[in-house]
């Protein structure tokens, strides 16, 4: 079976920053598979890269055998790619069953005032419960999103990707801010959706929760990609303790 995604030599500049340069990794069908590196090494910018938000200098896209390399954002989240964010913003004015429902009507209506402006949204709030339930945030369904803990903002936000009924769920930091307990019941929950055959990627510097979840490893520094492989043989690779780990705890040191 080919790969699902396929980055070939994904270059972006930032003026005369180079902030990825040709990256190049692929991921499998039913794969969990985690992107790390220091701050700044490029991560979130592939990412974009990979959903068309930013445009690259150079490099390829496939997604299931078809190059998206020139499709906008839009036409790449029908294809199949859903992107979180580390910084979640729901629409305020409604509820949490309400946020979810929208990206539901988004997929079948392509576009968000269509989505937001039909009449009969049953059928997406029924299909928003069952994702609530399933990231674990049901029983807040009716309620406001306005004031709601960071780590129900941060299910919110995996519901509302999951709505889009993607191929590949891509999250930037879901454990971003969450103390050690919510962190690794958020992690769980995303295993449990990969296991339910979901393609994962994942961007965490939850280190912990990556090597306890993921299935494989890739790692970018200073924008190029250091290492790829499985969790334990990758974080061992002298390279990467360079870049990654010793950064890490030179940090926490300062």
């Amino acid at each position: 079976m080919g790969a699902l995604l396929e980055v070939s030599g994904i270059t972006v500049r930032f003026g005369g920053v180079t902030a990825l340069k040709e990256v190049s990794f692929q991921v499998n069908a039913g794969e969990f598979l985690c992107l790390i590196g220091p701050n700044g090494a490029g991560k979130t910018t592939l990412m974009r890269a990979v959903t068309g938000i930013i445009k690259p200098d150079a490099g390829r896209v496939k997604l299931d055998g078809r190059d998206i390399s020139h499709r906008p954002t839009h036409e790449r989240a029908r294809l199949g790619l859903a992107l979180t964010h580390q910084i979640v913003r729901p629409f305020r004015s409604m509820t949490v069953l309400d946020n979810v429902a929208l990206a539901a009507g988004y997929q079948r209506f392509h576009h968000i005032l269509k989505a937001m402006g039909s009449v009969d949204r049953s059928a997406e709030r029924q299909r928003a419960r069952k994702y609530l339930e399933l990231v674990g945030i049901e029983d807040v369904a009716d309620k406001s999103v306005v004031g709601q803990p960071l780590g129900v903002a941060k299910r919110l936000e995996v519901a509302r990707a999951l709505a889009l009924e993607p191929k590949i769920l891509l999250l930037d930091e879901p454990l971003a801010g969450l103390n050690s307990v919510e962190a690794a019941r958020l992690a769980d929950t995303i295993t449990g959706i990969n296991r339910d055959g979901l393609t994962v990627i994942m961007i965490e510097h939850n280190l912990g929760e990556v090597l306890r979840v993921s299935q494989r490893l890739v790692v970018l520094d200073n924008g190029r990609k250091i290492a790829d492989g499985l969790p334990m043989e990758v974080i061992q690779n002298p390279s990467v303790r360079a870049a990654y780990v010793g950064k890490e705890s030179q940090h926490a040191a300062a």
